[in-house]
């Protein structure tokens, strides 16, 4: 199979969807790898890095996707990419399609074969691809916020751990899954006083068990929710419905109970974010306030540190690469009910019923078969 793998042109994004090893490995199982040049750079990762380990290096975007069968990226397309995707061509990324509606009829018209890394199940239920990038988008909230609560980005002055006599910040995080396990993991290092929030009890039992004494545990509902935003300096929105639009918690008005200067870190911004004030950012330009709240929404936080965050995703998304290199992805799906879960769209179809249902288009099962595809 021929693989490609083209240069991110999502504003500030320095992540690339493969690293050296994973190109030594495809070429020994006999496929051919097209790397756009320059990919990698943001990564630290150089063309000849990657040329000495088998790769082929192509000079435009337009060359790889015309000869690419398997694309392997790490953001979703951008509008200069929509044209350059075509049916029968199978496309492995991020996409987070129900956060955007022109996106989904975008690449929905292309015909391509399009599998999330977001809706992807492990052999546990888990979503292997999501969890790398969540950890680091948890951890780097925490940074994120520690900055912009800083008097010069806007926010109220507080350092989050306070000193001796002045107490710490009071950090909410609305979600005890990954995001919201590492963020508050990051917080307690800092001596803040934190409270995560979730609907699932036995979530929030768990933990209750593991993490420092400086971490409360409490139920989400809307009266929970107020209450904290009204004592929190700083807000983490973590939440997840698997690839669905975010849930949104935090109203326009509930910005009148917030301290002015506070922050708020929208993690779900991919899937729409759930604050109803979120919109959109970029590394360039993080932040905006409205009445009196920074707010960050950066759509691709992971992105600010590549090096990391690409080897920690390839790390978990190669393997499924090499499964659609070696059988073709309707045969890999066949063999793997949660890679089957990963394809949102199929042949001009949507695939995905979360995805179908966020914007009332016709849904059709996807059938994988034992034949390449």
């Amino acid at each position: 199979m021929i693989v490609g793998v083209p240069k991110e042109i999502k504003s500030d994004e320095y992540r690339v969807a493969m690293i050296p090893a994973g190109v030594e490995e495809l070429t020994r199982a006999g496929h051919v790898v097209l790397i756009e040049a320059q990919a990698g750079v943001g990564s630290g990762i150089s063309d000849d890095d990657y040329r000495v380990n088998g790769a082929e290096i192509v000079a435009t975007a337009a060359e790889l996707f015309a000869r690419a069968e398997l694309i392997v990226k790490v953001k979703e397309p951008q509008p200069a990419e929509f044209p350059l995707l075509r049916a029968g061509q199978v496309l492995f990324t991020y996409l987070h399609f129900a956060a955007s509606e022109s996106l989904t009829r975008s690449v929905l018209e292309t015909g391509v074969t399009a599998a999330a890394y977001e809706t992807l199940r492990g052999k546990h239920g888990d979503l292997p691809c999501l969890t790398p990038m969540s950890e680091v988008a948890g951890r780097m909230s925490i940074q994120q916020g520690a900055k912009f609560l800083e008097r010069p980005q806007e926010g109220r002055g507080i350092l989050l751990g306070g000193v001796p006599g002045v107490p710490p910040a009071h950090i909410t995080i609305l979600g005890g899954g990954v995001v919201g396990k590492n963020a508050a993991r990051i917080a307690a290092g800092f001596q803040a006083d934190i409270n995560i929030m979730d609907i699932n009890v036995d979530r929030l039992r768990y933990l209750d068990d593991i993490m420092p004494a400086n971490v409360n545990t409490l139920y989400s509902d809307r009266h929970n929710i107020r209450e904290q935003l009204s004592r929190a300096d700083l807000v983490i929105g973590a939440v997840l419905v698997e690839g669905a639009r975010a849930p949104r918690l935090v109203r326009r008005d509930d910005l009148k109970l917030m301290k002015p200067g506070a922050v708020i870190i929208d993690v779900a911004i991919d899937q729409g974010g759930c604050v109803e004030t979120a919109k959109p950012t970029t590394h360039s330009h993080p932040t905006y306030i409205v009445d009196g709240i920074v707010h960050y929404c950066v759509t691709n936080m992971p992105g600010a540190v590549g090096r990391t965050s690409t080897y920690a995703l390839s790390n978990v998304t190669f393997p499924y690469v090499m499964q659609i290199a070696q059988r073709g992805l309707r045969a890999a799906a066949a063999l793997d009910p949660g890679l089957a879960n990963a394809v949102n769209m199929y042949a001009g179809k949507v695939t995905n019923r979360a995805v179908a249902e966020t914007f009332q288009l016709p849904f059709t099962a996807y059938q994988p078969a034992n034949s390449p595809g």
